[in-house]
């Protein structure tokens, strides 16, 4: 491989890992709001399996892309999850004007330890999650990544190996900025209780995102197919989720706890 070569590839790479650090983002706040309900050390563990699984996932996705992309179920499946999770949240949090006296000081109790079912049932959903949200990052990488020139190092899967590269490595340093991003998420929630609205509310409009995903597929086809890709779209979705964030953070309190990052 030649100089020029190599430079081009190591900016697709740098490109790749801004997309998947932008696309890790709205996804890890999905998970933070998935594991939330966990005492530190079973959320800790839980955001581990769900790491561990998103690799085998991102790398089993690679070798069957062709095959995901006719999945549009999938992303639709994720969708109505995504929508149903938000949706459900919110009713139960404004349903009531006055809250409880057992809802007081709430988020200063000390989190219950989940039942080895209810903790493998929450991997399972973060594991489902990071499968819907693969299929929008692998696509996206690998639009990126089979536009360079073949490396003649040979073939993996119906990739050339060093695009194959490009894509796994962008894929993997994309995870693990999900997985840290994760615990941060979780910490802010800790401290300003009153962006849990505006939690739900991205996680609402991230199924928003994979049902616009589905519906633009060629098999279904109720909106033109390069709309979900198109700068008018992803500038839209982008602006919508910061300003909920900017709102959801202004509008909240911040509250002293005492707790321990998740490292």
């Amino acid at each position: 491989m030649g100089t020029e070569l190599i430079l081009e590839y190591l900016w697709v790479l740098i490109v790749l890992i801004g997309l998947e650090g932008l696309l890790a983002a709205d996804n890890a706040l999905v998970l933070a709001i998935m594991v939330r309900h966990l005492p530190e050390k079973q959320r800790k563990r839980a955001l581990f399996y769900g790491l561990a699984g998103a690799f085998v996932l991102r790398f089993g996705s690679l070798f069957v892309i062709s095959f995901l992309v006719e999945l549009w179920w999938i992303q639709a499946l994720g969708a109505i999850y995504l929508l149903g999770i938000a949706i459900k949240n919110l009713y139960d949090r404004f349903k009531k004007k006055e809250p409880d006296a057992d809802d007081v000081n709430l988020e200063k109790a000390p989190l219950k330890e989940a039942s080895p079912k209810e903790f493998w049932l929450t991997v399972l959903k973060v594991e489902f999650a990071d499968l819907a949200f693969a299929v929008d990052s692998i696509l996206a990488a690998v639009a990126l990544a089979v536009a360079l020139p073949p490396t003649g190092l040979g073939e993996i899967g119906s990739l050339d190996a060093g695009q194959f590269a490009v894509i796994f490595a962008g894929g993997m340093i994309g995870i693990i900025i999900m997985r840290f991003a994760a615990n941060i998420f979780v910490g802010l929630l800790a401290k300003r209780p009153g962006l849990e609205v505006a939690a739900f509310l991205i996680v609402g409009w991230v199924g928003v995102k994979l049902a616009v995903l589905t519906l633009a597929h060629k098999d279904v086809a109720l909106i033109p197919e390069a709309f979900p890709h198109s700068t008018g779209w992803k500038l839209t979705f982008y602006i919508v989720l910061v300003l909920i964030a900017v709102i959801g953070w202004f509008s909240s309190k911040n509250q002293n706890v005492d707790e321990k990052p998740l490292g």
